[in-house]
């Protein structure tokens, strides 16, 4: 780490993520994380990535009010970078001459900074990187420090930062790969951590095949989906099929006394030949439930292993792997745990949190570090439009308002049957929609998938979500203690009361269970008070909550794009912290 002892507690320290798919900034004022805001929801690119975030770092900046002469500190991921951003002094002599021509042809090749650094046998990849140049490049000022992170550390430092109540704790991430493999194992006990797997000595060792998450992305592309965006689908499928493949695909993993994971694949290539000719043999649904099963199976086998050789009651998890969330309550119900917490931004966008966290342990030590955790309480860390949004839709002659009693006149609407976007506050970070740019419906009617499907083009096969009234949780579901803190962000699955699932079917999937959001008024006072209202109105402490976008686009941000939802029909209302907005009656609503 570079010289940064002259930094003050409360700098600003921005952190990016140029992650190949899901790039994101995150701004920090001390320890205190001010915005965090991924690259798809400002271009509306799906998981946009695969360069620098250039318009989330200026979004983030100019949400926390500064200029780039502001930051102390830029900690940056270790990712794809154009060959022209790399020094090459010291390396072998056929390997200069090789990038000094790309170099020379215009450098705009991107390489992986982790193959660099194993060919130059440089540790440190700030030794072989043009920091001034490539800050200058993107709009920062030159001499602000560099930090470089570790991927899969920057994945599980969160877990750890919002649990200020664990003395000690696993923390294991799972994903598609990084610069220190597909996997690591952290052992947080004693006031120390100690890395078990995936530690630095894997930037200069080859991977071996052995992604878990890998094996299911191959599956979601057998299917016919797309990697790193639809294994949600197989997630929801699953539970309608048989595993048939099960076997012949398990005896391909193994479960190393350390609790590593590796595999009999020569290469992931013939992973993927072996899932494509699986899924050949047998329905989605099957294979969906096999590779599910998998996943299951071997990461739960993997955490028997650990736990005996370093035990410990509670458990952080990130990496693509764990937006499964029905893994996630296999480890929750798996009794090795009393608490499962899961990084609500789990894929690549939450590196850019994470990494900004690492360089502060490294800043500041351990001790200082964890005097310093809190409990996160909401994602909310997008720009606030809650003032600019009821002047666009004030302004539109085609729309009524109301602005008395307006969250009465949204419940009369979900009664009625009506979806109704929410749009309040600042945009969520991370995959969930979670109460700020949602769509809120009643949960009695199953139809309303269907129906609310078609309007925002998906093809799903998991049911909408439910966002309970934290009070009311126990009453709807069986949840576990261990699991309450992931489902206040819906990152965890659980089962539904037998006296609820015929209440609620549009929030039920067909093997009992559900994906709750628990709210509390003090994280979102407009999407408590709705569901307040509904309940008092109802009796059923429940409404549907499902992302507010089209299929194959992010997440809306801008009151523009919540306005273009309303007159294209796919809501029936939007409801605002200041009104209840329609379509007036005759209006055009294409």
């Amino acid at each position: 780490m570079r010289e940064t002892a002259f930094l003050s507690v409360m700098s600003y320290i921005l952190g990016i993520s140029a992650s190949g798919h899901d790039a994101s900034a995150c701004l920090y004022k001390g320890y205190d994380l001010i915005a965090a805001v991924p690259l798809e929801r400002l271009t509306r690119v799906k998981s946009d990535g695969g360069r620098v975030p250039v318009e989330s770092i200026r979004e983030v900046l100019s949400i926390g009010g500064i200029q780039p002469r502001d930051l102390a500190a830029v900690a940056l991921s270790r990712s794809h970078f154009p060959i022209r951003y790399f020094k090459h002094d010291g390396f072998p002599l056929a390997h200069r001459i090789r990038r000094g021509i790309e170099t020379f042809a215009g450098g705009n090749r991107t390489v992986p900074m982790a193959k660099e650094a194993r060919v130059g046998s440089k540790a440190d990849v700030g030794e072989i990187f043009r920091s001034e140049e490539f800050l200058k490049d993107h709009g920062l000022e030159e001499k602000t420090p560099v930090f470089f992170y570790d991927h899969h550390y920057a994945h599980v430092l969160p877990t750890l930062f919002h649990s200020p109540d664990w003395d000690d704790a696993l923390l294991y991430s799972a994903d598609g790969g990084s610069e220190t493999g597909y996997y690591s194992m952290r052992h947080f006990h004693d006031g120390r951590i100690d890395t078990l797997i995936g530690g630095e000595e894997m930037l200069f060792k080859d991977h071996p095949v052995s992604s878990l998450a890998l094996a299911y992305g191959f599956a979601t592309l057998a299917l016919g989906y797309k990697i790193n965006r639809h294994e949600g689908k197989l997630t929801g499928l699953a539970a309608r099929g048989n595993p048939t493949g099960y076997a012949r695909l398990r005896e391909q993993f193994k479960v190393e006394e350390s609790g590593e994971i590796s595999t009999r694949f020569a290469s992931n290539q013939e992973m993927s030949d072996m899932i494509h000719a699986l899924a050949g043999e047998m329905s989605a649904e099957d294979m969906a439930c096999t590779v599910q099963k998998l996943v299951e199976e071997v990461v739960l086998e993997a955490m028997q292993v650990i736990t005996k050789r370093h035990p410990s009651r509670r458990l952080g998890v990130s990496g693509g792997l764990f937006a499964n969330v029905r893994l996630n309550q296999v480890l929750a119900d798996s009794g090795l745990f009393d608490s499962v917490f899961v990084c609500p931004p789990m894929s690549d966008q939450g590196i850019a949190v994470g990494g900004v966290l690492q360089f502060l342990l490294e800043r500041d030590g351990l001790s200082k570090w964890l005097s310093e955790r809190r409990v996160l309480t909401d994602l909310c860390l997008g720009r606030d439009y809650t003032g600019r949004v009821d002047e666009v839709f004030g302004s539109r002659p085609e729309l009524e308002g109301v602005t008395a009693n307006h969250i009465e006149t949204c419940v009369d609407a979900i009664v009625a049957g009506d979806a109704v976007g929410i749009f309040t506050g600042r945009m969520e970070f991370g995959p969930r929609a979670l109460g700020t740019r949602s769509i809120i419906a009643a949960p009695v009617e199953a139809g309303i998938n269907d129906s609310l499907n078609a309007r925002m083009e998906r093809s799903e096969f998991m049911p909408f979500a439910p966002v309970l009234l934290e009070e009311h949780a126990d009453e709807v579901l069986h949840l576990p203690p261990q699991s309450r803190d992931s489902a206040r962000f819906m990152t965890i699955t659980c089962q539904v009361r037998e006296e609820w699932k015929a209440r609620i079917p549009a929030v039920v999937h067909v093997d009992g269970t559900a994906r709750p959001q628990l709210i509390s008024r003090e994280s979102n006072p407009l999407y408590y008070d709705i569901l307040k209202a509904y309940h008092a109105r109802t009796g059923i402490p429940v409404l549907v909550n499902t992302s507010f976008n089209v299929h194959e686009e992010p997440i809306i941000n801008t009151p523009e794009e919540c306005l273009k939802a309303l007159v294209e029909d796919r809501v029936d209302a939007v409801v605002t912290t200041g009104g209840f907005y329609r379509v007036k009656p005759g209006a055009s609503k294409r």
